[in-house]
C-alpha cells in the first residue's frame, strides 16, 4: 500500500517542481541553400566547382545504378496500357507511371468507382496519356525485378513534383504542369501541389488553344502557365496556350533556384566549357549544367564555342548533388514540334546489324556508332564488352566492323541503343516478335502457380505452361516434377506480341510431333493428320484445339469405330489425341475432325511425312533453315526432313560453330550419313563405325567388351551418357570416364564430342549398359590421330572457301611473310621495341575467321629462311598458338610451322590448366611426311610432350612393337589350338586369341564337331582386331595381348566326385549347361545339368518330391528361413527347423545370398540326414518333425522361438498350423539353457518367472548337455508368490483406470459399454484402426458414433462428425467428404460444421477451397460476425491484406452498425497478428478517436503496441490516454499500467516523469473539486 500511495498520491497542496515542466524544443530550419558534402573527394569546394570538377573529368550517360530516389525527370510517353504508362526517359533510361501515381483526386475518383454499383464506365489511363506526349515526373521508387535488373517508378503528382514551391512563390508567367482536380461549370479546378493554393482553368480557353470540344478529366495531366495571381497566391488563374509555354523561358527573378528548378523549362545560358563528351552551361548567372553528346544538335555540333548563348532545355535534376542536365535537341526547344516515340526508318528492335563502324567513343558513356543506313546509334560503355569481361575500349575501337543488335529507341534522345555483347546477339528471341507458334524452345522454370507453370526462355521473355499441358497427363503434384531453375524443352501454342503472353506446352506427344502443325485455318486442309489437345467434352462431342487458337470440333460419330454413348467417360480435357481434318472453312473458321479416321489410315501426304532415312547410308541433303541448334534440311531427292545438329557437322567441337556459320539456307550438304530416325551426323568417325559394320543394331547385339564409336549426349553429375548409332545410349559413370580422378564431370567432355566406349556392363531386364572411356581400356582405329588431323584442316579450308565466295578473307595455314604497319602497340602485347607507325615483318599463325582477327609472330626463328626436314626425323617444338581443337607449332631453329591437334586421343581429357597445350610449351616431334598435300605443304608429324609417361599416338610404341589399332586387318600364324580358343603370333611376334565363337558362323557349325577342328597349327589366318589388354602383371611381364575376338572364356565348375564322370565327355560334344556366374573378368561358371549323380538330378525336366537338387539363396528371412531359387524356375523355401539336424542359437548365420546350396524338393531341407550323407548311423540329436502325429505326450524336443505374447511364447518345429500345448518349466525339461535367446530377447513382464536361474551360465553352451535343476528354498517360493500377486494387482489396476488408452478392440468395446456417449473414446477407437492402416473400420466406428450418441449430446456428435470429415480429406475423395459434409449439415448446427470444413481445409494448405468455403458462409451467414472474423483472419494468414480490408468493408455494411466498432476493433488486432502492424493501429486510431471512452479498446491497443510497437509510440499512447475524460478510478488503472511498463523497460527519469504526471493528475482533479 505504502509503494502504491508513493506512486499515485491521493491529492493535497504540494507544489509541483519546477524543474518537471516539460520545454518543447524547436529545431532549427535547415538552409535551403547550404549543402553539405560528405564526399572527401569534394571537401572544401563549392557547389558550382564541384559540378565543374564532375563535368569534366566524369562526362557519363544516365544509367539506372545512376538514378536515385527523388530524382525529377522530362519523359515522353511511349506506351500506354490500362494499368500502366511506359515512359522513355533520357539517355536511354525507361520508367513506369502506375494509375496510383497519377493524382489523389484521381485516385479517389478510381476508389469511388470502384466501390460503387454501378456501371458507370472508369476513366482508364488510355484517356488521359497519349504517345509522344512529353511529361514531367519524379522517380519515387527503384524495384529489383526478378533477374536482378533495377525498375525505375514514377510519378506526376503535383503534390510531389511541385512540393518545392509555395504559394508566395508563384509568379505570373511560370510554367507548371499539374493534374485536373474536379470539372466544373466553367473551367476546371487543377491540382498544381501547393498548399493554400487553387488553380483554376476556365473552358473556354481550353476550347479556344486546342480546337476541340472534348473535356479534360479528372486526373488528366496538363502543362500550363501561370497568367494570374490573387489573394497572395491563394487563387491562380491558369492559361494552357501551346506556343506562349513553348517560348516562356525560366528566369531567376521568378524565384527558380537549384531547389525547386522543374524539367523542361526553357533556360537562356551560355556555353562556359565545351569537350568532346559535352558542353557545360551557366544559366540563371549562378547555375551551372551539363550537355551531353546525345543532346547536342548535331548540325550545329561545330558551331558551340565558349561564350556562345543557347537556349536550353531542363532534363533532369538531382537534388542531392546538385547535378542539372540540359538539352540543346531542336525538338525540345522549337515550338510547334513534337517528340516522336517511333523512329522514322520504322520499328528495328531486336534486329542484328552488321557492318557498322565505330565512329566516337566517349569515355566513362560508351560509344556512338554509324549502321549502315546512315543512321546513328549509341551502345552504352556495359555494352561494349560482356558482362563477365574486363573492359577494353581501344580493343573494340579498333575492329573496323561490328555486328550489333538493336535494343531500344530512346524517344527523349531520338536515337537507336544497341549492344555489341555477342551472347545478346546470339539469342535466338529477343523480343516476343521473334517466337512463332509451334517453335520448339527451352527455357527455365521459373515459379510453379495454381493455374500453371512459368518458364523464363531469356532475360526479358517468359510464357506460362497451363496447369493442363505440363504433362501428357494431369499432375497432381507437379512440385515433385518440376523445381525452379529447372531446364525444360517446350512448344510454342500461341504468342500475343503486343500483349506480351506467351503460352507454352509441355505435352510430350506435341513437342515431339512430326506431323504437320496447323498454325492457321488454312494450314489444315481436309485429308491432313495432326497431334491436337481436347479442351472440351460435350455430349455432342469433343472440342480440340491446335496453334494459334485454330480448333475444331469431331462428332460423336467420329469419336471411334465403337459406338460411345458419354464421352465424358473416355475422353478427358487435355488428352493428345491424332486427328484428321474431314471439313475445313477458313473464313468461317470452322472445321470438322475425326479421331476414328486418324485411326483407320493415314493419307499419302502423311505417310511421306514419317518416311524414315536409312540408318547407315550415305546421303545428300539440302539446308532448309538454320537454327542456334542445327540445321533442318531435306534429304535428296525426295525431300524428306531431317535434322542435322551442329555438333554433328565435325568431330572437332571447336570446328562445328565455324561450319554453321558458313552454311546457308539453300546450300547442298553432302557426305551425310543417317545414325537414327531422321537424324543426320557428318563426323568422319562416326560415318567409318557405321560404313564398316562396327555398331551394333539393337541392344541385342551390344556385347560385354564391345568398342563403340558414339558421342556425349548429356554431362549428369555422376557420369556422362553417350549416345551411338540406331539411338542407343549408355552411361559411363564418373568412376570410368578417365584414368584420373575428377571431380567435375562438366570440366572432362563436351556435349556432342565424339568418343571411342567399351562396353562394361548389361542390364538385360532394363535394357541399359554401362561403357568405360578410359583410354587405356579402349582402342583408336588405325591412323585415328592423322585422320582426324587431316579431316578437321579440310573442314576448316572448306569453310574458308565458302567465306571468300561471300566476300571474307580465306584462311591461311602455310606460313606467310607479312609488311605490318604498327598502328598501335598495347601494354598487354609483348612487342619489343615496336614503336607506332614502325613496319615489321611477320608470319601469319592463324587466322579466326569469325571475327576477321590475324594472329601474327615477329619472332626472328620464324620469319628467317625454312630448312628442309627429312622424314623420321626428331626435332623439339614449341606451341606459337592455340585455337580450340588445333595448335599452331613450331620446328627448333627450321624456321618450319605445322598444324597438330591439342588432343591426341578421342577420349583425352585435361583435368588443369597445366596439362593442356599452351603457347610456349616445348613438344617432341617426329617427322612423318616433310610436306603433306592434304596440309597445304606444312609437314605431318607426330608429337609427345618433353617428359612423356605414355605413349601418345598410335606410330609411337616405346616397347618396340608398332601396336594394333581397333578394327584393323591384320594376318598371323596359328601357334595353338585349342577347344575354346585358338592363340596366334602375329607379324611382330605378338600373341592374339580368337574365341570358339568367332571362328566360323553359328550356320555353318556341323553337330558333333568343334569348330576349332577346321584350324591347323602353323597355317596362316586373317582376322580383325575387336580389342585388346595387358598381359602384364607383377609377376611376370609379357608381351601386349592382342584378343581378335570378344574376350569371354566359357569354362566349368564341378564337384571333385565329378571329376571321374568327365571322361564320358568327349571335345566337341553339345551339351545342355546354365550360367551359375559371370565375373568381372567376363569368365563364366557354368554347371552342367548331365551330371545326374553327383548333383542329384533324375534327368527330367521337372523336380520330383524327394529328390536332391541345387539351389540358390535369394533372399533371408529371419522369422522364415532360406528363399532358394530352383531349377526350372522353381521356387522353394527352407525353413529354419530344416536347416540342421541339431540345434544352433543362430542358425541363420551361415548362410548368405546367392549362395549355392542342395536341398531335398517339395520340403525343402537341408538336413544332413534328409540327403543320406550318413555314412554311419548317428543318433540326430534333434530329429525331424514331419507332421504333428510323430509327438508325443512327455516328449522333450527343442525348437526356435518365433512369437511372444500376452498368452504364452510360441515356438517354431515344423512348417505346419497345427496348434501344440507345450510346457518350459524347469521340472518338466530336461535342458534349462534352451529357454536363452541367442539374441537377447526380453521376456514379457508376464512370462519373466519362466526364465531359469542358470540361464545366463548356460547360454553359450553349444553341447546340449543336460544338467539338473537347483530346489528352490521356501522363502523363495513366497517371494515368487507374492510378486505374481503383486503383477495381478497391477494388471486389475490398470484395467480399472479410465485415463489409460486401450490397446486392443475388445477393450475399446468393453468401455464403450460404459461410455457410450463419449466422443472422445469413440475418436481414440478410431484412431486405433487408423494406426493400423484400417480407414474401413475407421468409418464403421464413426457411423456407429453418430447412431449410438444421444441426440442431446450435440457437442459430442460434432466432434465425431469433424473427425469424419477429416478421415475423408485426409484418406477419401473430394465427394466422399462433399457427402459427409452435406450430411453433417443436416444434423448439426450449419456455422459450426462451415469452420470446422475451412480449419480443416486450411490445415492441409488447400487454401483454393478453404476460400471457396468462406466465401459461401459470408454469403449463407452474413449476420454472423464470428464469420466474418474467421474469414478475415484467413485471408491474412494468407498474406491478402487488401482482400481482408475489402471483407472488413462489406462486413460493416452486412453487420448491424452497433457490431461495427467490435468487428473494426477485431480486424485491427488480426492485422497486428497476421498482418501490417501499422494498418492495425492507423484503424484502431480511427476507432479509438470516434469512440474515446471506450477504455476497454484502450487497453487492447495498449497492449499490442507493448508487443509490437517502439518504446516512444508506447510512451505516446499512454500520454494520450490518461488525459482522456473518463473516470478517475479508469485512468488510475491506466497510470498503475503506465508505471509497471517504465519500470520493466524505462528508466528511473522516465519512472520519476510517470509519478510527476500522476500528481500533476490528482492536484488538477483536486483543483476542480475545489471549484
Amino acid at each position: 500500500m505504502a509503494s502504491l500511495e508513493e506512486d499515485f498520491p491521493r491529492g493535497g497542496t504540494a507544489k509541483k517542481p519546477t524543474e518537471s515542466k516539460i520545454v518543447v524544443q524547436r529545431t532549427e530550419v535547415d538552409n535551403l541553400f547550404q549543402v553539405e558534402l560528405n564526399s572527401s573527394l569534394f571537401c572544401g569546394t563549392t557547389v558550382t566547382e564541384m559540378l565543374h570538377c564532375f563535368s569534366l573529368d566524369m562526362f557519363f550517360i544516365f544509367s539506372p545504378q545512376n538514378v536515385k530516389e527523388g530524382m525529377l525527370m522530362l519523359g515522353c510517353v511511349k506506351e500506354v496500357t490500362d494499368f500502366e504508362v511506359t515512359v522513355g526517359l533520357p539517355c536511354g533510361l525507361q520508367g513506369f507511371l502506375s494509375i496510383n501515381n497519377i493524382s489523389d483526386s484521381y485516385t479517389k475518383l478510381l476508389s469511388e468507382q470502384l466501390d460503387s454499383a454501378d456501371t458507370e464506365e472508369i476513366c482508364s489511363l488510355p484517356h488521359l496519356f497519349y504517345p509522344s506526349m512529353v511529361i514531367r515526373c519524379l522517380v519515387v521508387k527503384l524495384d529489383v525485378a526478378r533477374g536482378g535488373s533495377l525498375s525505375i517508378q514514377l510519378s506526376v503528382n503535383p503534390k510531389l513534383l511541385n512540393k518545392a514551391l509555395t504559394s508566395s512563390s508563384l509568379k505570373a508567367g511560370i510554367v507548371l504542369s499539374g493534374c485536373v482536380d474536379s470539372v466544373e461549370d466553367h473551367g476546371y479546378i487543377v491540382d498544381i501541389g501547393i498548399s493554400g493554393s487553387k488553380a483554376f482553368l476556365p473552358k473556354q480557353v481550353v476550347e479556344d488553344k486546342h480546337n476541340n470540344s472534348e473535356e479534360l478529366k479528372v486526373g488528366q495531366y496538363v502543362t500550363c502557365q501561370v497568367e494570374e495571381i490573387k489573394n497572395d497566391g491563394r487563387v491562380v488563374r491558369l492559361s494552357v496556350n501551346p506556343h506562349t509555354i513553348a517560348q516562356a523561358c525560366a528566369e531567376s527573378k521568378q524565384g527558380w533556384n537549384l531547389t525547386n528548378l522543374l524539367p523542361g523549362l526553357l533556360v537562356k545560358a551560355k556555353i562556359k566549357k565545351v569537350t568532346k563528351h559535352g558542353l557545360i552551361l551557366d544559366f540563371m548567372s549562378s547555375f551551372s549544367g551539363q550537355v551531353d553528346f546525345l543532346h547536342m544538335e548535331p548540325e550545329q555540333a561545330s558551331d558551340y564555342t565558349e561564350g556562345t548563348e543557347v537556349q536550353a532545355c531542363v532534363l533532369y535534376v538531382e537534388q542531392s548533388t546538385r547535378l542539372v542536365g540540359l538539352s540543346l535537341r531542336s525538338y525540345l526547344l522549337q515550338p510547334g514540334t513534337r517528340v516522336d516515340p517511333t523512329p522514322a526508318c520504322g520499328d528495328r528492335i531486336g534486329e542484328v546489324v552488321k557492318g557498322c563502324k565505330m565512329i566516337a567513343m566517349h569515355h566513362m558513356s560508351g560509344a556512338m556508332l554509324e549502321l549502315p543506313c546512315k543512321t546513328l546509334a549509341f551502345v552504352h560503355r556495359n555494352h561494349l564488352k560482356e558482362s563477365h569481361e574486363s573492359a577494353n575500349e581501344n580493343r573494340v575501337q579498333a575492329i573496323p566492323e561490328h555486328t550489333c543488335r538493336i535494343l531500344d529507341y530512346s524517344p527523349m534522345d531520338q536515337i537507336h541503343f544497341v549492344t555489341l555483347r555477342r551472347s545478346v546477339i546470339e539469342k535466338p528471341f529477343f523480343r516476343y516478335h521473334d517466337l512463332q507458334a509451334g517453335k520448339i524452345v527451352e527455357g527455365t522454370v521459373s515459379v510453379l502457380l495454381n493455374h500453371g507453370m512459368v518458364v523464363h526462355l531469356s532475360d526479358h521473355i517468359k510464357g506460362l505452361v497451363p496447369r493442363t499441358h505440363l504433362s501428357d497427363i494431369v499432375l497432381k503434384n507437379p512440385e515433385k516434377k518440376y523445381t525452379e531453375g529447372m531446364k525444360v524443352k517446350c512448344r510454342v501454342l500461341s504468342v500475343d506480341a503486343e500483349n506480351k503472353k506467351l503460352y507454352l506446352t509441355r505435352k510430350k506427344a506435341m513437342v515431339e510431333s512430326s506431323l504437320p502443325l496447323f498454325l492457321s485455318f488454312s494450314d489444315a486442309r481436309p485429308g491432313r493428320v495432326s497431334h491436337g489437345y481436347i479442351v472440351c467434352v460435350k455430349d455432342f462431342g469433343c472440342i480440340v484445339r491446335f496453334y494459334n487458337g485454330v480448333k475444331g470440333l469431331v462428332p460423336l460419330s467420329e469419336l471411334s469405330s465403337e459406338p460411345i454413348i458419354s464421352p465424358e467417360e473416355i475422353f478427358y480435357v487435355g488428352q493428345v489425341l491424332k486427328v484428321k481434318v474431314l471439313q475445313c472453312d477458313p473464313e468461317k473458321a470452322k472445321m470438322v475432325l475425326s479421331f476414328k479416321a486418324a485411326l483407320e489410315g493415314e493419307t499419302e501426304e502423311d505417310a511421306e511425312s514419317h518416311f524414315e532415312c536409312e540408318v547407315g547410308k550415305r546421303l545428300e541433303a539440302k539446308v532448309l533453315k538454320k537454327s542456334v541448334n542445327g540445321l533442318e534440311v531435306a534429304v535428296l531427292p525426295g525431300e524428306i526432313r531431317a535434322v542435322l545438329p551442329t555438333v554433328h557437322l565435325s568431330d572437332h567441337v571447336s570446328n562445328g560453330p565455324l561450319l554453321w556459320e558458313s552454311i546457308q539456307e539453300g546450300d547442298n550438304i553432302s557426305n551425310l550419313i543417317c545414325f537414327s530416325k531422321n537424324n543426320l551426323t557428318k563426323k568422319p568417325t562416326v560415318r567409318w563405325s557405321l560404313e564398316e559394320g562396327v555398331v551394333a543394331k539393337d541392344f541385342s547385339e551390344i556385347t560385354v567388351g564391345m568398342q563403340l564409336i558414339g558421342w556425349i549426349k548429356n554431362v549428369m553429375s555422376y557420369g556422362v551418357f553417350v549416345e551411338f548409332p540406331y539411338g542407343l545410349v549408355g552411361l559411363a559413370p564418373k568412376s570410368a570416364m578417365t584414368d584420373k580422378f575428377i571431380s567435375d564431370t562438366t570440366t572432362a567432355f563436351q556435349l556432342g564430342q565424339t568418343v571411342i566406349a567399351k562396353v562394361t556392363n548389361l542390364d538385360e531386364e532394363k535394357r541399359r549398359f554401362l561403357v568405360t572411356l578410359k583410354t587405356s581400356e579402349v582402342m583408336s582405329p588405325e591412323g585415328d590421330a592423322q585422320t582426324r588431323l587431316i579431316n578437321g584442316l579440310l573442314e576448316r579450308g572448306a569453310v574458308a572457301e565458302m567465306l571468300a565466295l561471300r566476300g571474307m578473307h580465306r584462311e591461311v595455314f602455310s606460313k606467310v611473310k607479312l609488311d605490318l604497319h604498327i598502328n598501335n602497340c598495347k601494354e598487354d602485347l609483348i612487342c619489343g621495341k615496336l614503336t607506332s607507325g614502325q613496319k615489321a615483318t611477320a608470319v601469319i599463325l592463324h587466322v579466326d575467321i569469325l571475327s576477321t582477327c590475324v594472329h601474327v609472330s615477329i619472332l626472328s626463328k620464324l620469319v628467317g629462311k625454312k630448312k628442309s626436314l627429312t622424314e623420321g626425323s626428331k626435332y623439339t617444338a614449341m606451341v606459337q598458338h592455340i585455337d580450340g581443337d588445333f595448335a599452331v607449332i613450331s620446328l627448333d631453329d627450321t624456321a618450319q610451322l605445322t598444324v597438330i591437334q591439342a588432343r591426341s586421343h578421342l577420349n583425352e581429357v585435361f583435368l588443369s590448366e597445366s596439362e593442356k597445350l599452351k603457347a610456349g610449351k616445348h613438344l617432341t616431334v617426329e617427322v612423318i611426311e616433310p610436306s603433306c598435300q592434304e596440309l597445304q605443304g606444312l609437314p605431318l608429324v607426330s608429337w609427345d610432350c618433353s617428359a612423356p609417361k605414355r605413349q601418345r599416338t598410335s606410330s609411337e610404341n616405346q616397347t618396340g612393337s608398332r601396336g594394333y589399332c581397333f578394327g584393323q586387318i591384320v594376318q598371323g600364324k596359328v601357334r595353338t589350338v585349342k577347344p575354346t580358343c585358338i592363340q596366334v603370333t602375329l607379324e611382330d611376334g605378338s600373341t592374339g586369341s580368337v574365341h570358339v565363337s568367332e571362328v566360323v558362323a553359328a550356320e555353318e557349325l556341323c553337330l558333333g564337331s568343334f569348330p576349332t577342328s577346321s584350324v591347323k597349327v602353323g597355317s596362316v589366318v586373317t582376322a580383325r582386331v575387336i580389342g585388346g589388354r595387358e598381359a602384364s602383371s607383377h609377376r611376370s611381364s609379357l608381351p601386349h595381348f592382342i584378343s581378335l575376338i570378344v574376350d569371354v572364356y566359357v569354362i566349368t565348375i564341378f564337384s571333385v566326385k565329378a571329376k571321374d564322370k568327365l571322361k564320358s565327355y568327349k571335345v566337341g560334344e553339345e551339351i545342355t549347361c546354365f550360367v551359375s556366374k559371370v565375373s568381372l573378368r567376363n569368365v563364366m561358371a557354368v554347371s552342367l545339368i548331365q551330371f545326374l549323380d553327383s548333383f542329384g538330378f533324375s534327368g527330367v525336366h521337372n523336380l520330383e518330391e524327394g529328390s536332391v537338387t541345387l539351389g540358390i539363396v535369394t533372399k533371408i528371412q529371419l522369422q522364415v528361413g532360406l528363399l532358394v531359387k530352383l531349377p526350372f524356375g522353381n521356387m522353394g523355401t527352407v525353413a529354419v527347423t530344416d536347416l540342421a539336424d541339431a540345434y544352433r542359437p543362430n542358425p541363420l548365420d551361415g548362410y548368405r545370398k546367392d549362395q549355392l546350396l542342395r536341398s531335398v524338393n517339395a520340403a525343402p531341407t537341408l538336413r544332413g540326414s534328409s540327403r543320406g550323407e550318413f555314412t554311419e548311423a548317428k543318433p540326430v540329436k534333434d530329429p525331424e518333425v514331419s507332421s504333428v502325429d510323430k509327438l508325443k505326450a512327455g516328449q522333450l524336443i527343442r525348437g526356435y522361438v518365433k512369437a511372444v505374447g500376452e498368452q504364452g511364447v510360441f515356438i517354431r518345429y515344423l512348417n505346419d498350423s497345427s496348434s501344440i500345448k507345450l510346457s518350459m518349466f524347469p521340472g518338466l525339461t530336461e535342458c534349462q539353457s534352451r529357454l536363452q535367446i541367442a539374441a537377447g530377447f526380453s521376456w514379457d513382464v508376464g512370462l519373466s518367472s519362466l526364465k531359469p536361474a542358470s540361464a545366463a551360465q548356460e547360454g553359450d553352451c553349444s553341447d546340449g548337455e543336460d544338467q539338473d535343476p537347483q530346489k528352490k528354498s521356501r522363502h523363495e517360493l513366497e517371494q515368487e508368490k507374492k510378486a505374481a500377486e503383486k503383477v495381478l494387482l497391477q494388471r486389475e489396476t490398470e484395467l480399472m483406470d479410465p485415463n489409460l488408452r486401450p490397446q486392443e478392440a475388445a477393450a475399446f468395446e468393453r468401455l464403450l459399454l460404459a461410455s457410450p456417449n463419449s466422443s472422445l473414446l469413440w475418436l481414440q477407437y478410431m484412431a486405433h484402426h487408423l494406426q493400423a492402416t484400417q480407414i474401413e473400420q475407421a468409418r464403421s466406428v464413426a457411423e456407429r458414433a453418430l447412431k449410438t450418441i444421444s441426440f442431446r449430446e450435440e457437442q459430442e456428435k460434432l466432434n465425431v462428425w469433424v473427425a469424419l470429415l477429416n478421415l475423408e480429406n485426409m484418406y477419401g475423395t473430394e465427394e466422399s467428404l462433399k457427402k459427409v459434409f452435406e450430411r453433417a449439415l443436416q444434423f448439426c448446427e450449419p456455422v459450426p460444421v462451415y469452420q470446422q470444413l475451412a480449419d480443416i481445409y486450411t490445415k492441409s494448405n488447400k487454401t483454393k477451397e478453404a476460400e471457396g468455403l468462406y466465401k459461401t458462409m459470408v454469403k449463407r451467414f452474413r449476420q454472423n460476425k464470428a464469420v466474418w472474423l474467421s474469414y478475415g483472419t484467413f485471408l491474412l494468414q494468407q498474406g491478402q491484406g487488401d482482400a481482408a480490408s475489402a471483407v472488413l468493408q462489406r462486413a460493416l455494411k452486412s453487420l448491424p452498425s452497433k457490431e461495427s466498432v467490435d468487428v473494426i476493433a477485431k480486424f485491427a488486432q488480426l492485422e497486428f497478428r497476421y498482418g501490417d502492424a501499422e494498418k492495425g493501429r492507423t484503424m484502431f486510431d480511427k476507432v479509438l478517436t470516434s469512440y474515446p471512452k471506450r477504455t476497454d479498446l484502450w487497453s487492447v491497443f495498449i497492449d499490442l503496441m507493448v508487443k509490437h510497437g517502439t518504446q516512444k509510440e508506447v510512451r505516446a499512447l499512454f500520454d494520450r490516454v490518461i488525459h482522456l475524460s473518463v473516470s478517475v478510478k479508469k485512468i488510475k488503472f491506466f497510470f498503475k499500467r503506465y508505471l509497471e511498463y517504465e519500470k520493466k523497460h524505462g528508466t528511473p527519469q522516465s519512472i520519476q516523469a510517470v509519478k510527476e504526471k500522476a500528481m500533476e493528475f490528482v492536484e488538477a482533479k483536486g483543483t476542480e473539486a475545489a471549484k
